[in-house]
Order: C-alpha cells, then sequence, then structure tokens
C-alpha cells in the first residue's frame, strides 16, 4: 500500500487558516467523486475529486467557521457507486484500506504539528462519518491523551449504532444540546420515503439537532435557526422529528422533488443533512465548546 505525505500541502484542503481560534475542527469530506466504468478508488490528484472535496469544505465544515480554526484532509476515496453494490461487511473492509490509512496518518500529522495542544471537534459526512467511526473506536483508543480534548463528534449522514457504542464501551451518544466528548449523529429523511434509506444501519442512534433530545416529539420549524439550502439562507425552513421505528430523522418541510440527489431515491435528503440544519448546528457547535472551555 502506498502513502500519502501529508506534510505536503497538496494534500490538505485546509490547514486552519490563520489559527487564531482557541479550538479545531478536523473535518472529514462526503464521498465528492463518481468514477468511470470500473474505476473503486479516486487519487487526491483527481480534479474532479479536488474540486468537489474543496466544495464540500465550504458547504458543510462551514458551519464551525466562527467557532473553530477548520483542518480538513485529502484522502483517496471509494467511489459511490461501487459502494452501493457492497455490503455493509465488504464497504467496512474496503473502507479500512486506503481510505482510513490516509485519515489516520493526516491525524498523525495534524497532531504532531498543527494542533499544539488545542481542544477540537471532529466533523464529517457520508464516507467521512463511516472513516471516524474507526477514528473514535481505534485511533482514539490508541491515544487518550488526544481524545481527552475533543469536544464533540458530529458523525451525520451515516449510523452509528446501539451495537457498535456496546463494542466501544469509551464512546458515548449525545443526550442533549451541550454536554461534551459525545458523538451527535442522524440520517434525515422525508415521511413520504417508504424503502429503507440505504445510510441508515439497525440499531442507529438520532438527535434531533433543533431541540436537541433523543425523542420523538416533534420541533417544528418556527424552532429551527435556519437552514443554508443551494448557497441560500432560509431562516425556520426545516422541521425535525425522530421516527425511531426507521432510526432516522423525519423532516416534513421541504418539497422532496426538489431535495433529490442523483445517488439516492427521492425523500432521502442526505446531501442536505447539513444544511437543512446550518445554524441549528452551528449554534450547538458554540455551546458545546463554551462548556467545555469553562470545564478546562
Amino acid at each position: 500500500m502506498t502513502f500519502t505525505d501529508y506534510s505536503n500541502s497538496f494534500n490538505w484542503i485546509s490547514t486552519g487558516g490563520e489559527r487564531d481560534k482557541p479550538v479545531d475542527v478536523f473535518h472529514v469530506v462526503p464521498t465528492s467523486w463518481y468514477g468511470k466504468e470500473g474505476e473503486t478508488l479516486s487519487e487526491i490528484s483527481n480534479p474532479q475529486y479536488r474540486e468537489m472535496s474543496t466544495f464540500n469544505v465550504s458547504f458543510q465544515a462551514s458551519v464551525f467557521e466562527t467557532e473553530a480554526n477548520i483542518f480538513a484532509p485529502h484522502y483517496r476515496q471509494l467511489e459511490p457507486y461501487y459502494c452501493l453494490d457492497l455490503s455493509l461487511e465488504e464497504r467496512m473492509k474496503k473502507e479500512a484500506e486506503e481510505p482510513k490509512q490516509d485519515i489516520f496518518d493526516a491525524l498523525d500529522y495534524y497532531f504532531e504539528n498543527y494542533n499544539n495542544g488545542r481542544p477540537f471537534i471532529l466533523s464529517g459526512h457520508s464516507q467521512g462519518s463511516i472513516l471516524l467511526l474507526s477514528v473514535l473506536s481505534e485511533y482514539m483508543f490508541m491515544y487518550p491523551e488526544r481524545y481527552e480534548r475533543m469536544i464533540a463528534a458530529y458523525l451525520i449522514g451515516y449510523s452509528v449504532t446501539e451495537e457498535y457504542l456496546r463494542e466501544h464501551p469509551h464512546l458515548h451518544f449525545a443526550e442533549g444540546a451541550g454536554d461534551t466528548g459525545v458523538i451527535i449523529s442522524y440520517n434525515t429523511q422525508s415521511p413520504s420515503l417508504t424503502s429503507p434509506n440505504p445510510l441508515v444501519n439497525p440499531g442507529a442512534l438520532v438527535i434531533n439537532p433543533i431541540s436537541w433530545t433523543r425523542s420523538e416529539e416533534l420541533a417544528p420549524a418556527s424552532q429551527s435557526l435556519g437552514s443554508r439550502i443551494k448557497g441560500r439562507d432560509i431562516p425556520h425552513f426545516a422541521d425535525a422529528r425522530i421516527d425511531k421505528s426507521k432510526n432516522a430523522l423525519i423532516c416534513s418541510t421541504p418539497d422532496p422533488r426538489r431535495m433529490k440527489s442523483e445517488l439516492f431515491e427521492e425523500g432521502v435528503y442526505h446531501i442536505h443533512d447539513y444544511g437543512l440544519y446550518y445554524y441549528d448546528l452551528r449554534q450547538n457547535a458554540a455551546l458545546r465548546i463554551a462548556n467545555y472551555m469553562k470545564n478546562l
């Protein structure tokens, strides 16, 4: 297996800007390319991947930019249509090869050269969140002194399951708006979706990103701080309700026809997981950071 040199700035999407904030975010981007037939793994030099991965940082990690320095590595990614044909076990085995190696190596370089002892947030989406599952269960277990500085982990757009937490008792799922050292996760879909959401695995845990509770009570759009959809800020756009029978977050306010993505069927709001609750996530990160910092 070849290795990616993270001392080379070419292999980073973002290295923290001016690094003038007391907290970092280490963001792992979602799948950012579509390969040709027979292609299964992107290279960091792929122009399509580089353009889309940079866009995805501005699209998602910008949630945290008012509070934190943003670090985001490039990494070799699995092709999305190829992944749809894999079983969960096969998918995780492939993720554990080049993609995981790159993220672990990027973390090593980040902590040794960029972090300077600052508290940090982990954030990701989709394939990025899959890789962060390994970061939390393996990497942070190997480096407990680093894990102690983790304010929270936003693993959005993939499943954090009850079984995963049982297997890794050092990890904890969020129970409210302000707890720290915890995992935040949800997958958003329309109430009209009747087929299984491919991002939701059995036993997936969900927190409501408006009310920050684990109950099934509806949080109306009037309580949301605002969405960012296709670059446009929309106040009070999205509602949120946890459906525990589906292990998913239900959002009833958008028109599913206008939210459709290329990869998933109508009603799966995967690409809008961050955007629907953009300003709710921003305020929540600020609260968790404040709670962590006051306890130092």
